[in-house]
Formats: C-alpha cells, sequence, structure tokens
C-alpha cells in the first residue's frame, strides 16, 4: 500500500520502472569487471605475501616509503613558506614585483616537473667550478638537496597560485568592514582574511598534497632512493613484475589515507558552515 502525503492528502505515484539501456548495462558490467579486478587484486597481494620477493624487499619499500615522507612533507613545508611573497607579487599592482612573481609561476607551472629537476641536478653540474668558487657546490652535488630545491620551487608556484585566488575570493566587504572598525590592514589581512581564505584554499592544498606524493616518483631518476627508487632497484635484481603493483599499492594508500585526513580537517575547519 502506497502511503499518502500528510501535506496534500494525495497518494504517492509508484516509482517508475527504470528500463535496461544498453549504456545501462554496460556501466554494470564495467561495474562488475571492476569489482572482479579488485578481488583479484586482494587475492593476488594475501597469496604474495608469504612469497621470497616480499619477504626480501619489504624491508627496503618501507626505507623508501619514509624517504618519500620525507621529500613531501619537507618541500611543502619550504614551498609554503616561498609561496606567501610570490603570492603577494602576484597580487601586487607594481609591476617591479607581479612581472618576476608572473614570471616565476609560468616557468614552474609550464615547464615538467621531471625537466626542472634535470636542470638542477645535472644543469648545475655543468657549472661545479664556479659553484665550488661560491661555496654551493655541497648542495649542488648531493641529489637530496637538489631534489628538496626543485619541489620546493615546484610547490611555490603552484601554492602561491592557490593562496592569490584563495584571497581575492575574500569579498572586499571584508576589509571595507575592517576598517570601518579603525583596524590597520595587517591587522585586518591576518586576522580576518587569510583565516577565510585559507577555508577556501583547503581542498585545493589538499589537491596539491596529493599530486605532490605521486610526482615525488621523479625523485628516483636523480638516484634518490624513495618509494620508486626501491622498487626499480628491486624489479632490476628480481625481474618481478610485482614489484610495481606493491608500490602502486602503497601509493595508493598514502594517498587515501591522506585523503582520509584531509577530508576530517577540513570538517573539523568549517563545520561552523554547515546548517
Amino acid at each position: 500500500m502506497i502511503a499518502a502525503n500528510p501535506s496534500t492528502g494525495m497518494t504517492r505515484p509508484p516509482p517508475t520502472q527504470k528500463k535496461w539501456t544498453n549504456l545501462r548495462i554496460a556501466g554494470h558490467v564495467l561495474m562488475a569487471l571492476w569489482i572482479l579486478s579488485g578481488l583479484y587484486l586482494l587475492y593476488f597481494l594475501g597469496s604474495n605475501v608469504a612469497s621470497p620477493f616480499f619477504q626480501k624487499y619489504w624491508p627496503e619499500y618501507v626505507d623508501g616509503f619514509i624517504v618519500t615522507i620525507q621529500i613531501v612533507s619537507v618541500s611543502l613545508v619550504l614551498g609554503a613558506l616561498l609561496s606567501v611573497p610570490i603570492a603577494a607579487g602576484r597580487a601586487s599592482k607594481l609591476k617591479i614585483f607581479s612581472w618576476p612573481a608572473y614570471a616565476y609561476v609560468n616557468f614552474f607551472r609550464g615547464t615538467p616537473l621531471l625537466a626542472q629537476a634535470f636542470m638542477v641536478y645535472y644543469g648545475f653540474g655543468s657549472f661545479s667550478e664556479e659553484l665550488k668558487a661560491a661555496g654551493l657546490w655541497w648542495f649542488f652535488r648531493d641529489a637530496w638537496y637538489c631534489v628538496i630545491f626543485t619541489f620546493s620551487l615546484n610547490t611555490a608556484a603552484y601554492q602561491a597560485e592557490i593562496l592569490r585566488g584563495a584571497i581575492q575570493n575574500v569579498p572586499k566587504g571584508q576589509w571595507e568592514g575592517g576598517e570601518a572598525l579603525g583596524l590597520s590592514r595587517n591587522v585586518i589581512f591576518f586576522k580576518i582574511i587569510l583565516p577565510q581564505a585559507l577555508m577556501v584554499a583547503l581542498r585545493p592544498y589538499g589537491n596539491e598534497i596529493i599530486l605532490m606524493i605521486k610526482g615525488s616518483a621523479i625523485a628516483s631518476i636523480v638516484t634518490i632512493y624513495d618509494l620508486m627508487g626501491e622498487t626499480r632497484r628491486a624489479y632490476s635484481r628480481s625481474y618481478d613484475f610485482q614489484a610495481y603493483i606493491w608500490a602502486a599499492v602503497a601509493y595508493l594508500l598514502i594517498v587515501e589515507t591522506l585523503r582520509r585526513i584531509w577530508d576530517k580537517i577540513e570538517a573539523r575547519l568549517t563545520r561552523h558552515l554547515k546548517r
């Protein structure tokens, strides 16, 4: 029996039956294939936990995992510090500040991260004599420092654009309201504008962190034994394709864990906006 709507007293019509169109059938078939693929992957991983490959190389994967987290964490923090003056320069009306910031952002956002890593690691190596004379060769001869330097400059460009867009998204009335209360522009910016801008930028910042985690695999090409570097070394010694499967699962776990943590942080900071 179909219950009547209490507000109108009219009987609710029965739900329409969805037809099995070709598109709907194809969607169900693809979903079934995805489910079967996921089940097979779980079976494959479970059956290979006790395999000689896993028993031999899992400590190296743990070491690579730690190196990946270190690279991403340090680069993101340094990039966040660099992004503030760059975003200020991009938002400035003075061309002496806006043009260099514009060139910086467009260069690092418009060129591949791999090319940037090669330019720093191999390019600066071509000027070893000059760098030795300047006392900087100790920095640029180390692949670790070169990767941190490159990744920090790269993510700073993206974070600067995220921050600039978030600040510009705050209504100008917030500035006018603060000035009407007699507050200085610094107080208005740090106490009123910036907190609102950071809430707007939470989701883009989360996406940038995830992109940095996946992009960190480039570090393995310049002799850094991060997660992908250890994976390549394990495969070169064993020629076992499951080396890359375990790496993919590890990256998936990192990204999914970070996504869930970021969702919790976002829900906590924006709880006052929910009704």
